[in-house]
């Protein structure tokens, strides 16, 4: 399970949480210019990426990622409902597993994402034997809107997101009209609206939310991550934009332990993102270390035709005081 979310405050900034009950020691990479991506019309000349990758044979297989023009895109699990066709000749074919790295090497905003997609066909194929097609929908955001695409067994759908928020299943429409049972929540103090009644009074901070789910369904924590990325406090500065990023992205975050899996396993948030989009910098927290960490896309050498990795930082940072 995961959780993609935009916050728009003085810059645009996008990320996620990975969710899952292992890690497959994935790389904050970034993707130069010239490195070739096969899918893509020109393949060594194409946009420059930063985002979380498992990279194998040196292919970046991405699981979310911002380019040099500020368009951001994320990949979470979708299964049951992803549908994939067999390649064919009506279409430019793009498997699912290249899908954010085609996307983000061909268009700088959504606008050219739409047109982008008018053609495409997302197909099956595999990337190895050893990995399958993944099942995913995706988010696409800039800092003027965001979309959803979804393949599912009756075509390719592509959703306005006007909140730039999505977790799992079910579809996004489903997820969005979930929102309607809870447009009574507000961070204000509440008002007495219930008859009969005359001294009901509020005697607690933070009654105006009482109802927003607090469990780990991706409905849930898409109620969650709407409201409290709706409501939370714009900041000025860029320190006070990624606190508040991952203030929000902890709210929906899993705990080991809490979820457990049908093979046994417990799922956790692997990591946390956040792309400042507007300047190329990719942040991240893991599970095991709550110290944020930067990359920066435009300190490499963007005309390059070699990937530049950074592997997680894994061990716990803690400022000792005294």
């Amino acid at each position: 399970m995961c959780t993609a979310i935009s916050y728009r405050a003085n810059k645009f900034y996008f990320g996620r949480t990975l969710d899952h009950d292992e890690s497959y020691e994935e790389e904050v990479t970034v993707i130069p210019r010239h490195f070739p991506l096969p899918h893509l019309s020109s393949p060594a000349d194409h946009y420059a990426i930063v985002g979380m990758a498992h990279i194998v044979n040196n292919y970046p297989l991405l699981y979310d990622g911002v380019n040099e023009k500020g368009l951001a895109m994320a990949g979470l699990n979708f299964v049951g409902f992803s549908h994939y066709s067999a390649p064919g000749d009506d279409a430019n074919n793009i498997p699912a597993y290249a899908f954010i790295s085609s996307i983000l090497g061909a268009c700088a905003s959504v606008v050219e994402v739409k047109s982008f997609l008018e053609n495409i066909r997302i197909t099956n194929e595999n990337y190895s034997d050893d990995l399958p097609s993944p099942h995913l929908h995706w988010i696409i955001a800039d800092k003027t809107e965001s979309i959803t695409v979804e393949s599912c067994a009756d075509g390719l759908h592509i959703h306005n997101n006007p909140l730039g928020i999505l977790t799992n299943n079910p579809p996004f429409p489903q997820q969005l009209l979930h929102l309607s049972n809870f447009m009574m929540l507000t961070e204000k103090p509440p008002r007495n609206n219930f008859p009969g009644t005359t001294d009901l009074s509020v005697y607690s901070n933070g009654m105006g939310a009482i109802g927003l789910p607090g469990d780990f369904s991706s409905q849930s924590r898409f109620v969650r991550a709407s409201f409290l990325c709706g409501s939370a406090a714009r900041e000025s500065t860029e320190s006070g934009c990624i606190t508040q990023f991952f203030h929000i992205l902890d709210s929906v975050a899993q705990i080991d332990g809490c979820c457990q899996l049908p093979n046994g396993n417990y799922e956790k948030t692997v990591y946390s993102s956040c792309c400042n989009c507007e300047e190329g910098i990719y942040y991240y927290t893991s599970y095991s270390n709550r110290q944020v960490s930067a990359i920066h896309m435009h300190n490499c050498e963007l005309k390059s035709n070699q990937l530049f990795r950074y592997p997680l930082l894994l061990k716990q940072q803690i400022k000792n005081q005294n």
